[in-house]
């Protein structure tokens, strides 16, 4: 499904994290292991909205508000930076949101019966023509391909106008003053993308797509596993179609019809649990690094 968004086209952004949850974290110790990170919801939790629904990785990921403070202070030095090369940057503005909300919003599938009878496995129509409108506006800052000011931006020339370059521009340079280079979340990412998959794997979970696909066949549909209807190539075109909206119809009544989706967080939660306790050494590596990034990042902009 977010393939299907992705197609409709991504500008290249200027960021500084790659993933966003509705998670912030707070430490839960204990006296014979080290200790573990537990994500901090930041909406009241709905069992009947995936939305609300936080998964254990999350304590380790980015949450929206420090993504955001990282991205802000991130612009600001770079801008600083190429003022000392008589440019002034203008920035990639920050497109939209599209689709999903949080990282399980729409993990498991789609799951809003009134947006599915109107929009099918796509975004709501205004979101998607916000987003569409942003990017022709321009996703990308101000510079040109090649020439003094991406050299001063990326890097690639000793100087520019007599100026020092710093490594990898001023980019580079924003990037070790706020973490000592790019933040990263790879373990944590990891985990996440693993236990997806294994998830998948678990027998309540193969027993649950299974029942599934045997309620869409009973709608003239036939699919193996729920994320097959929503990846149907045949709905990633712009148009909304009336096979798309019957289809996706059928998918939220089976999926309320055979409990797949809080089946499979339950599954992937207890994996990735398993998963944190076993490697919580690396995983609080990522999430020290993080937190002093962010605190970084936050007196950068407080002395803005």
């Amino acid at each position: 499904m977010l393939e299907m968004i992705k197609r409709r086209g991504l500008g290249v952004l200027v960021a500084a994290t790659t993933v966003a949850s509705a998670a912030g974290c707070s430490l839960a110790a204990t006296d014979s292991k080290p200790s573990v990170v537990s994500p901090r919801p930041t909406v009241p939790f709905d069992a009947a909205d995936p939305a609300t629904w936080v998964l254990p990785i999350e304590g380790y990921l980015p949450s929206d508000s420090e993504r955001k403070q990282i991205s802000q202070a991130r612009k600001i030095l770079v801008g600083d930076c190429m003022k000392r090369f008589g440019f002034s940057w203008q920035p990639a503005p920050d497109l939209p949101r599209l689709g999903p909300k949080t990282l399980v919003d729409w993990r498991y599938g789609i799951h809003d019966m009134a947006l599915a009878e109107e929009r099918g496995y796509k975004p709501a129509a205004a979101e998607q023509e916000a987003y569409d409108k942003a990017v022709e506006a321009g996703a990308l800052d101000k510079t040109t391909d090649s020439g003094p000011e991406t050299h001063a931006l990326e890097g690639g020339a000793p100087k520019v106008g007599g100026e020092p370059v710093p490594e990898g521009g001023c980019l580079g340079e924003a990037d070790r003053k706020i973490a000592g280079g790019a933040v990263t979340t790879e373990v944590a990412q990891k985990v996440s993308n693993e236990a997806f998959i294994q998830s998948q794997q678990h027998p309540k979970v193969v027993k649950a797509f299974r029942a599934w696909s045997a309620c869409m066949k009973e709608s003239g549909f036939d699919y193996a596993r729920p994320l097959d209807a929503s990846d149907d190539p045949r709905f990633g075109t712009p148009e909304v179609t009336s096979l798309e909206i019957r289809t996706a119809t059928a998918d939220i009544a089976c999926r309320d019809r055979t409990d797949v989706a809080r089946i499979w967080f339950e599954a992937e939660t207890a994996i990735q649990k398993e998963t944190i306790e076993a490697r919580p050494e690396q995983l609080n590596k990522e999430r020290e690094s993080l937190d002093a990034a962010v605190k970084k990042a936050a007196d950068v902009v407080a002395g803005s």
